[in-house]
């Protein structure tokens, strides 16, 4: 049987959209459509093949409910501006736990999603012929839904499912302007269900020509996961941290924080310097 989507990765309609998109909807479902045959009906009383319920890609809403069935799946959302580094973050928290940097006691025990995570963090993998870059931006035209990734991590006390959101900036700042924006139909759709808000500080936007834009934006930002968060964790992640942020700023940005959220943790995140040793990246970073 063939699939009708021209997505690399997608083996819709056997099974969900990758993108999180109903078929009719899809750019790469109707481009597929109309130069792949039909599938022929399966004869009466011929065995019927049921493929795997997941591709190694990312997953739709509809697929987790394949991971739900067996454990409790945490859903975790970065919430911040495009470009302020959210699937940076995660792809480089992939490169660190298949390189064994995790905490204590935590082990890698899976993921239906590898080929995902590989597709974003390949670009920060050092190859023969290339050296690192930093990941594709996640486009807003993506769908409706987010591309999720999943991790099964072991914990000294069970084992964690977990779901890490990879959404487009522009989703959130919509969000965080107007709640019931049509464009941030996907960001609702997250603030909903996930279990885990991240909001990303982005170091060296708050730095540059729109450094007030920016600082705008972020208040907003974390104005709206205050009055959505109903007590859910949520942590302040500042990224790009190699770049000084004035400490006036910071100020206005913690203030903003502690009005809206309270006593919330914060991590800061700097790729320092790189080094290369037999064809591998090793970034060094800091993390308090």
């Amino acid at each position: 049987m063939s699939s009708a989507c021209s997505h690399r990765g997608c083996h819709a309609p056997t099974m969900t959209c990758v993108r999180g998109e109903a078929f009719e909807d899809c750019p790469h479902w109707a481009a597929g459509a109309s130069t792949t045959e039909t599938p022929k009906e399966a004869d009466s009383g011929s065995e019927q093949k049921l493929p795997f319920p997941w591709t190694g890609n990312v997953m739709g809403p509809a697929d987790i409910s394949y991971l739900a069935g067996a454990s409790k799946v945490k859903l975790l959302t970065l919430a911040g501006a495009s470009d302020a580094g959210k699937t940076s973050l995660l792809a480089s928290f992939y490169l660190l736990i298949a390189r064994g940097i995790r905490p204590a006691g935590v082990e890698f025990a899976g993921s239906v999603t590898l080929e995902g995570w590989e597709n974003i963090a390949g670009s920060l993998r050092w190859t023969s012929s290339s050296g690192p870059s930093f990941p594709p931006h996640t486009s807003s035209g993506s769908g409706r839904h987010p591309g999720m990734l999943h991790l099964s991590l072991d914990t000294p006390q069970s084992r964690c499912d977990l779901v890490a959101a990879d959404a487009p900036g522009e989703w959130f700042s919509f969000w965080a302007s107007n709640q019931a924006s049509p464009q941030a139909e996907g960001a609702r759709w997250l603030s909903e269900r996930t279990d885990v808000f991240l909001v990303i500080a982005d170091s060296q936007a708050l730095v540059g020509a729109k450094r007030g834009e920016t600082r705008a934006a972020l208040v907003n930002l974390l104005r709206r996961v205050g009055a959505e968060a109903a007590g859910r964790p949520v942590a302040l992640v500042w990224t790009k941290c190699d770049v000084a942020v004035p400490a006036v700023m910071k100020t206005q940005i913690r203030e903003a924080a502690q009005r809206s959220l309270g006593d919330i943790p914060e991590f800061r995140v700097s790729m320092l310097r790189l080094l290369v040793r037999r064809h591998e990246i090793v970034g060094r970073g800091s993390w308090n």
